[in-house]
């Protein structure tokens, strides 16, 4: 029993520890990103608006607070809402290719949003309620011609979602190819991941709900622990599978919902830094769920100054920076697929 507790001690320090570690790095990135761009702000002027000894009408001054800030944090947000839904798919499919981008729910949000587009719907309420929708639906799709009698099989939902993900990106490039101009640039805004328009109100209303959905999951750490080693296995020891299952999925497909609602399809994101998290920290969820997800807000803070830096002044969609680091990355899994995974 004392061994029992001492263990727990040791877990809930490791987790503060690299927790806290991880939230120094995210915020020396976010002060980097902060200084980038193609105005020239030093660290020196940042200090100077910050302090108030700035002009009050110091151009410097919009740029940062209102262009360059909500921007670095809609993409912390987005980043880590991306990467715990790769955590989760990942361990409930017990695939190491699975991801939001890859099993076809952010095309299916982004096909709602696209359709509340087209149908004239507001981004206050419209637009990430059919996205959500579209997410959800494409989940139970999955779910559903993937699943089997006892479990899931992986291998089929991987393949159910790579062909659901093609059939809704080809029905966004239909809504496009019949679009009026007024509306086409809006669409494409999805399709490349772009997060040039954000706004703090954007804020508000993403961050309660990845915060509190974050904690769920979190709280569910343990059963995903037991489950990544065979769900007939995790039901002999008491887990609750399928509402852990069921739960984990819908609380994955809101926050999908509303990233892609605000940000657009942002791919591979929910794929490499699971992984990355799980070779530097290890497989426990309690550690590997934290660390994963602020690592995803610091992987899409520096993608996204990439993609705003790299052609300076014009700059690229962030979902092109995540492609070309996510694909040779995706390719080099597949040839090491199961190494370290429990097949099903």
């Amino acid at each position: 029993m004392i061994e029992k507790y001492r263990k727990k001690i040791i877990t809930l320090s490791k987790v503060i520890t690299f927790s806290i570690i991880m939230l120094v790095v995210l915020a020396l990135v976010i002060v980097i990103s902060l200084v980038l761009g193609t105005a020239d702000i030093s660290m020196k002027d940042i200090i100077h608006i910050i302090t108030g000894s700035a002009a009050p009408d110091d151009p410097s001054r919009l740029i940062l607070f209102r262009i360059r800030l909500p921007r670095i944090l809609l993409a912390g947000l987005v980043g880590f809402a991306l990467s715990i839904g790769g955590v989760v798919f990942q361990s409930i499919l017990r695939n190491p290719l699975a991801d939001p981008f890859i099993l076809g729910v952010s095309s299916g949000s982004a096909f709602g949003a696209v359709l509340a587009i087209t149908l004239g719907f507001g981004f206050a309420v419209g637009v990430p309620a059919l996205s959500f929708a579209g997410a959800l639906f494409t989940i139970y799709l999955v779910m559903t011609i993937g699943a089997r009698k006892i479990g899931m099989e992986s291998s089929t939902i991987l393949l159910t979602g790579v062909i659901i993900n093609a059939f809704f990106s080809a029905i966004i490039m239909s809504f496009i190819s019949i679009s009026a101009d007024d509306k086409l640039h809006t669409m494409l805004f999805w399709l490349y991941g772009d997060l040039s328009q954000s706004k703090y109100s954007q804020l508000f209303i993403i961050a309660p709900f990845i915060l509190i959905s974050s904690i769920i999951l979190f709280g569910f750490s343990k059963d995903l622990n037991i489950i990544t080693t065979g769900e007939e296995n995790a039901a002999q020891l008491g887990v609750e599978v399928e509402k852990v299952k069921k739960v984990s999925l819908i609380i994955v497909s809101l926050i999908m919902g509303l990233v892609v609602a605000f940000s657009g399809l942002i791919g591979f994101v929910g794929l490499i830094v699971p992984h990355l998290a799980r070779m530097a920290f290890g497989s426990d969820h309690r550690l590997l769920i934290p660390t994963a997800s602020i690592g995803g807000a610091i992987f899409l803070i520096v993608a996204d100054t990439l993609a705003r830096t790299i052609v300076s002044p014009s700059e690229l969609p962030v979902g092109v920076i995540t492609a070309f680091m996510g694909a040779p990355f995706f390719i080099l899994l597949l040839k090491k697929r199961g190494s370290q995974w429990i097949r099903s």
